[in-house]
């Protein structure tokens, strides 16, 4: 429902300032305050653990690049979020990974920031009028890989399992589907790929043909008139 509200409202956001930087800063808020009190949440609880509790997982990423890029307006970090960011939290919201379950604040705080990840691109693309192009579905999966290594680091000096490079979670997710480890994460790979060339294709290649396709049909019939 809020995707469908930004995008049927997006004609009267975008003309009007006020409610395009008041809906901006509600998305950063979004955005950072449920990471802030799931920090904040773990002292006071004195759960916070090293290896469970940094932010290090793939939506915690680009939930801050998502922050920085409504903040900046970085066209640069658009596309990783579009790309990495909807695909890896869409995937986030249809198989949940929960320890808590409703009326939980851990259960609010996932789907507050999940959705806040899937919208935020969404804002720069239709209220902004931002886009992808071929190329950025390159340097997102350099991105990924880049921020694979660098976590995979991380998961070896504190014997952690962060974007779950070293083990499936407990709970069912689709890595389920794609084999043991470590074959699941060379197929993940191939399998987003495959999902952000479908993103790219869908949303932009396939509808610019389509107007193209339309105005030279029209040209064509202004002319034979």
């Amino acid at each position: 429902m809020l995707i469908l509200t930004l995008f049927f409202c997006r004609r009267v956001i975008s003309s009007r300032p006020a409610v395009r930087s008041t809906l901006k800063w509600i998305l950063i808020a979004a955005l950072l305050l449920p990471e802030i009190s799931l920090q904040l949440w773990y002292v006071s609880s004195g759960i916070w653990d090293r290896t469970t509790s940094l932010p290090l997982e793939l939506c915690s990423l680009t939930m801050l690049l998502s922050a920085i890029m409504l903040m900046t307006g970085s066209r640069k970090i658009y596309p990783l979020v579009y790309f990495a960011g909807i695909g890896g939290a869409l995937q986030a919201v249809l198989t949940p990974s929960l320890d808590y379950p409703f009326p939980h604040f851990r259960f609010f705080h996932f789907f507050v920031a999940h959705l806040a990840i899937i919208i935020a691109p969404l804002y720069m693309t239709w209220i902004r009028g931002y886009r992808p192009n071929w190329k950025s579905i390159g340097w997102t999966m350099v991105f990924l890989n880049a921020a694979a290594l660098v976590v995979g680091l991380f998961n070896l000096a504190l014997d952690s399992n962060y974007m779950y490079l070293m083990s499936k979670p407990s709970t069912p997710s689709i890595l389920d589907l794609l084999g043991p480890h470590p074959i699941y994460i060379l197929v993940e790979e191939l399998f987003a790929l495959a999902l952000f060339i479908v993103m790219f294709a869908l949303f932009f290649a396939i509808p610019d043909r389509l107007r193209k396709s339309r105005a030279n049909c029209t040209k064509s019939l202004e002319r034979s008139v």
